[in-house]
Order: structure tokens, then sequence, then C-alpha cells
């Protein structure tokens, strides 16, 4: 009786259970916890809570077929003599009696989400979920004020700031690129960057870049009071004009091209965002531009938040840097918050039609949560001052600059 039950426990998972499972458990939950009960970007906040609390018990048939001996569970394991190993690639598998001379090496049949992570690993989630971004955005704000340009391009100051603490920090170039774009606000980007330069770190960027994206409406108000005065913040802005169809799929195209031209590590983020874009505002593939809007986002949203998820074992992920990262985050995310706003306030000095530097924040890439954080902070100052349409001007070069400045960032670092 005893020896059955002995056997019977010897199946189960509750031996390979560690103290660092259980302190991933508490992080899921509290992921849980300001998704559900806050709802602060539980779109993707659940599954990647969901993801990190399965990628922390000792699964099977999920990550890999197969349960290593101490727990842990791998992307990337072979059998080497019929025993399980972990490796890169079966070429540096190693024999678990010694060093490798003539033995039989095979991969183990992957998990369902061996198979799904595949998505993040050839880059293919990323780009397709800003194809969906682009089916959402109307880019007219952005044409009717192009000045506004220049608010998202300053408001990427956090992401250079970051790169060069992370650098003084003790991480490597590759990782303080990675690192510096969670000030963008922009979560798949981020996710590309880092899974290109710095794979290692996936799980705590992601985590972070998402955090503070759902964190806006408490990060950037304190900000934006202590740089600028209660005059700047009832500043009225002029109507902006309307914007034909013509000069909008005009600019998306012109604006994919030049990006591209200039960075061609970034053509795949801008590419999707443009198409995106241009089959909202043709006006001929309208089933297209539900599908992207709908399903296609949707479903890769479930998708990449599970797989981010899952990298985030314990035995990587509450390792020292991951605390660094999180600070990191928040310094790149406040600099580039202060960045618009203070490219806001030199604008004004130099121009007649004065802009509202409120507006600036928005220069971040949380679309449209940073565009109407904006305009519900200046509208307590002045209830009938309605920024929503100006910020997004702004909100929509953020996303084009993160990409840019990712694009940047692979070109200078990926060899």
């Amino acid at each position: 009786m005893i020896q059955g039950l002995m056997d019977f426990f010897s199946t189960t998972g509750f031996q390979f259970i560690t103290w660092q499972m259980v302190v991933m458990w508490v992080v899921a939950a509290v992921l849980l916890y300001l998704a559900v009960a806050k709802g602060f970007e539980p779109l993707l906040l659940v599954p990647i809570a969901f993801g990190a609390l399965v990628a922390n018990l000792p699964t099977r048939g999920v990550i890999t077929s197969e349960v290593l001996p101490n727990g842990t569970v791998e992307s990337a394991i072979f059998k080497v003599e019929g025993q399980i190993v972990a490796s890169e690639t079966p070429e540096t598998a190693t024999s678990p009696h010694g060093p490798r001379q003539t033995m039989r090496v095979e991969r183990v049949e992957g998990g369902l989400y061996d198979f799904i992570s595949q998505g993040v690993k050839l880059e293919l989630f990323p780009p397709l979920i800003f194809l969906g971004v682009g089916a959402l955005t109307d880019f007219g704000p952005l044409i009717a004020m192009p000045r506004t340009l220049l608010l998202g391009a300053a408001a990427q100051l956090g992401l250079f700031i970051t790169f060069m603490g992370a650098n003084l920090m003790g991480f490597t170039a590759k990782q303080s690129a990675s690192i510096g774009i969670i000030g963008g606000a922009d979560g798949p980007t981020a996710i590309f960057l880092a899974n290109k330069l710095s794979p290692e770190l996936l799980g705590a960027i992601a985590v972070a870049a998402y955090s503070y994206m759902s964190l806006v409406p408490l990060i950037q108000p304190p900000i934006m009071r202590l740089l600028t005065t209660k005059k700047e913040r009832v500043i009225r802005m002029q109507s902006l004009r309307q914007v034909s169809k013509l000069e909008k799929l005009i600019f998306g195209v012109l604006v994919m091209m030049i990006c591209i031209l200039l960075v061609p590590d970034a053509s795949a983020l801008i590419a999707m965002l443009m198409l995106g874009n241009f089959l909202r505002e043709c006006g001929v593939t309208e089933r297209l531009v539900k599908s992207a809007q709908n399903e296609i986002i949707n479903v890769l949203t479930i998708f990449l938040g599970t797989t981010v998820g899952l990298t985030m074992r314990a035995e990587s992920f509450l390792a020292g840097g991951t605390l660094k990262i999180i600070v990191l985050g928040v310094v790149a995310f406040a600099c580039s918050t202060a960045g618009g706003i203070l490219a806001a306030k030199l604008m004004n000095v130099f121009s007649k039609n004065p802009v509202n530097p409120l507006i600036g924040s928005a220069g971040v890439s949380a679309v449209p949560m940073a565009a109407r954080v904006s305009h519900n902070e200046g509208q307590k100052y002045d209830r009938s001052n309605y920024l929503l349409m100006h910020a997004m001007g702004p909100n929509v070069a953020g996303v084009i600059g993160t990409a840019v400045a990712a694009g940047y960032f692979l070109s200078a670092f990926s060899n």
C-alpha cells in the first residue's frame, strides 16, 4: 500500500516544486490582480501571468514533452544515447557520461508552446500585432499637425538615457539596448528587439514593458504636473483641419519608404504598421481591416502573452539582473515622458501657435492610453479643453519613433 502511494507520488509533479517556483506563483498572482481587479492592460497581463504560472509548474506537453530530473523545463531538449540533455543545438549536446564521441542525438518532440513560441523566436508575432495596431490607428491628427512628430521623437529620450545607464550598471550593449526600449512603452517592439539582441532577458523586459504601459495613468501625471505650470496646462490649441483620404494614404506609403530606407532593420514593424493603416484608410478592404482589428490581433495577443509568460522561469526571472531591469524601466519611461513635455515647452518658445505641453507626454507609444491621460490631465484644469485628438499626433509619432529606434539599435548591435 505504502509502496503504491510512493510509486504514485513519483509520477506526480509535487516532488519538483522549489521555493523559486512558489515565488513566481506570487508574481503571477500579483499580475493577475493588477489585470483583473485594477484593469491594468488585462488583454496582455492575463495571458502573460497565466503563462508565467504554467512556466513554473513541472509541466509535460506544454513546452516540451519531457520533464527534467531537477524539475526545470527547457525549450531546446535533446536525447543523447537515450538520455535527456539540455543544449542549444544537437551539435553542442554532450553525453551525460562524459565527452561525446560517436553518439546518436535526437530532438525530443516539442509540446504545445514549444511550437507556438516559434512566433516570437521567428519574429512573427510583433510585426503581425503592428498590422492590427495600424488598422486601429488614425494618422489624421499627426498629418494635420506635423510638428507633433518632433514630440514623438523627443519622447525617445528615455531610450538612450537608459541605454547608457544600463551599460554603466554592467549590462552588455545588446542588453542595454533591449532594456532601453522599455521607455518607448511599446510591448511588441520591446519583445521584437529583446528576442534579437538579448533573448535571455526577454521575460523580464516584456513584463516591465507591459506593466509600465498599464501604469501610464499612475506614472505620467505626477511628471506632467512637475514639469508644467498651471498656465501651460490650460493652453487651448487650434482645431485640427480635416485630413483627406488621399493624404492619409500617401502619408503611410511615404513614411514606410523613408523609415525603411533609413533603418532597414525596422522594416518588418514599419511595413506591417503602414499596411494595417492603408487597409483602414483605403476604404475597399473592409473585411481585411476588420480581421486585422479583431480576429488577428486578438489571437496573436493570446499567443504572444502566454509565450512571453512562459519565458519567466524562476531560475532566469529571479536572477539579480531582473530587479535592475525593473528599476531601469521606470527610469526609461519617466525620461521619455519628460522628453516629450520639455520638447513641447521648447517648441512654444519659437512658435506663435503654442501647444499644450501636456500632449508631449503622449509621445510614448502607449496608443491610445497615453493620449487619453494627456486629455484627462488637461481637463482637471479646464473642463472644456479637449486635448485628445491633439495628443494623438505625438502618440502616433511615438509608435513610429520607437520602431525606428529599435531598428537603429538592431543595426548597431546585431553583429
